[in-house]
């Protein structure tokens, strides 16, 4: 596993925050470790994710997500 932070812009809430998990909890091979509002820390399975298709999945969800280097 790989650790990953992103920085997420566009959150301003507890259903934000809820919001960003849902998003992360689905990919397969992420741990979620922590979702703040701006910021999430995780880690993931270079074989199934990464970092930009994590990112991505966040902005699906309607956020602007971008990761941040490569530790948590």
């Amino acid at each position: 596993m790989a650790d990953l932070s992103l920085e997420i812009h566009g959150m301003s809430c507890s259903h934000c925050l809820n919001a960003v998990r849902k998003a992360l909890d689905v990919l397969p091979g992420v741990q979620v470790r922590e979702v703040r509002i701006g910021s999430a820390k995780l880690a993931y399975d270079p074989a199934a994710q990464s970092p930009d298709a994590i990112a991505k999945a966040v902005t699906d969800a309607g956020y602007v997500a971008a990761p941040l280097g490569g530790a948590a």
